[in-house]
């Protein structure tokens, strides 16, 4: 008997198979090949047609089903992962209106900000515990705004998630986590925030009805069942968006840990469990896949957008003919802290935990007797590791006490030189895990079904292939602080 999860990213359409009883996964796949094209009808814009995202679910539900061999009776449970903060806007026959604003679509910036002017700081920190920013409630009030002939026909808006759940099932429905990432739900009357809603003009029958995050959340219907090769009736019992699902896919759900991942852009994702905020703003705050409201888990979410790329750029253009792994190696050939080389790593645009300033990426320190490609790399590397360091510092000022980090065996943490240097700064252990999205969405999905008693039962078998420990370095405590007073 199996699980089957979905990861709905921007870029790719994830499907896996777990095995129920070992934990193993039996299949994964990821479709298209290539990247999902994203629309950009005016600078700043970035949309999806949600028919695409359904279209290559179809194509990695089915090469599972094939290399694993089971059938739609074999599957006992569904859980879906998805793309954050995107819109997608339906009517009253569960089509989709315009295509989906999603994620990284800036837009909606201006009604945020002015959201945050008119409403006051007090309610947004204190009630939604973030600006109400370029999220979901705020892309809709672009709409209303600026397609006000659309805006009349929706029936109901949802989240990429929801609006999956919606194919698989025929329900419309959200989750309380998924609320409180797109500014809809006000954690101190724990309620939809209806305070933001009546603001930005929204019909408050709008929101789709809530369903808990583990547990039924309806059942795949028939037309559904017939293009996937499902068996109509399983039911999906877990929903949650990227970045809280991929804390769970590391089993990363108590106060204190950390999951991580260093992609193009990083992200730090901490759990709290008290009701808090960054009075900076500098963090996001969400409900994490297991609060509630009587015992509060916190997702408080970092974003640094020049990670990976800096890396890819220094590639490119520093050491084009050595592979990844050759780069690492030469990177470790200069001493820590790169003889005073310091690298801020800010060159993707401007970063809300620097409060939305864009200081751009620089070097600085270059001695050109000293410095060798080596330095370079190892700089670039470094100044990665100390803005999530950095970052981190942020969180702790909220209450959170860091002392574990998990991620994936993937992208940056790669290197042996990135992962030391995040552990040595902030004294935190690292575990590298062998999992994914879609992985973490099946087990979720078995947790929503009463098949694991709890998250620890669900990631017993989670594989650590890797532990970095912190090292007592002086010498990484030195570079940080010369790094942090270039800022």
């Amino acid at each position: 008997m199996y699980l089957l999860g979905y990861d709905i990213g921007s870029s790719s359409v994830k499907a896996a198979l777990v095995e129920t009883q070992t934990g193993r996964i039996a299949a994964s796949a990821f479709y298209p090949k290539k990247e999902m094209p994203i629309a950009a009808p005016q600078a700043g814009w970035a949309e999806q047609d949600p028919a695409m995202w359904w279209e290559n679910l179809r194509l990695a539900t089915a090469d599972v089903l094939q290399r694993t061999g089971a059938k739609g009776d074999d599957i006992e449970a569904i859980g879906i992962s998805y793309q954050m903060h995107g819109l997608v806007v339906v009517d009253k026959a569960r089509k989709p209106l315009r295509p989906s604003i999603i994620w990284c679509d800036s837009r909606a910036v201006p009604y945020g900000e002015r959201a945050l002017k008119d409403l006051g700081e007090d309610y947004c920190l204190g009630h939604l515990l973030n600006s109400p920013g370029n999220f979901t409630a705020s892309k809709l009030a672009w709409v209303r705004e600026n397609e006000p002939e659309l805006f009349g026909k929706v029936f109901r808006f949802m989240l990429p998630g929801d609006y999956i759940a919606l194919r698989l099932t025929g329900e419309m429905t959200t989750t309380l986590s998924g609320l409180s990432e797109g500014m809809l739900w006000d954690f101190r009357e724990n309620s939809i925030a209806n305070e933001l809603i009546d603001y930005y003009g929204i019909d408050p029958t709008t929101p789709c009805d809530l369903v808990k995050t583990f547990g039924h959340q309806g059942q795949v219907r028939e037309e559904a069942a017939r293009e996937l090769g499902l068996k109509v009736g399983t039911p999906v019992t877990y929903r949650a968006g990227d970045q809280p699902n991929n804390a769970l896919s590391l089993g990363v759900m108590n106060p204190g840990e950390v999951a991580a991942t260093a992609g193009t852009s990083g992200v730090v994702y901490g759990i709290l469990d008290t009701i808090n905020y960054d009075p900076k703003s500098r963090v996001n705050t969400f409900a994490h896949v297991n609060h509630y409201p009587e015992d509060p888990r916190l997702g408080v979410l970092l974003c640094i957008n020049g990670t990976g790329c800096l890396n890819s750029w220094m590639h490119r253009n520093v050491v084009p003919n050595l592979s990844y792994n050759e780069m690492n190696d030469l990177a470790m050939q200069a001493p820590i802290g790169s003889e005073g080389l310091c690298v801020l790593p800010f060159g993707n645009g401007s970063e809300r935990m620097l409060e939305n300033r864009n200081p751009g990426c620089s070097l600085h320190g270059l001695n050109f007797n000293v410095h060798t490609q080596a330095h370079l790399l190892r700089a670039s590397q470094e100044g990665i590791a100390f803005a999530f360091a950095y970052g981190m510092e942020v969180m702790q000022g909220m209450g959170m006490d860091i002392r574990k980090i998990r991620a994936g065996e993937a992208n940056l943490f790669l290197s042996p030189l990135f992962r030391q240097a995040i552990a040595d700064t902030t004294g935190a252990t690292i575990e590298l895990c062998d999992t994914d999205g879609a992985a973490g969405a099946a087990r979720g999905a078995g947790i929503g079904a009463g098949i694991y008693q709890n998250a620890d039962e669900a990631m017993q078998t989670l594989r650590i292939v890797d532990t970095i420990a912190p090292r007592d370095s002086e010498a990484y405590r030195t570079a940080y602080q010369q790094w942090k007073a270039l800022l």
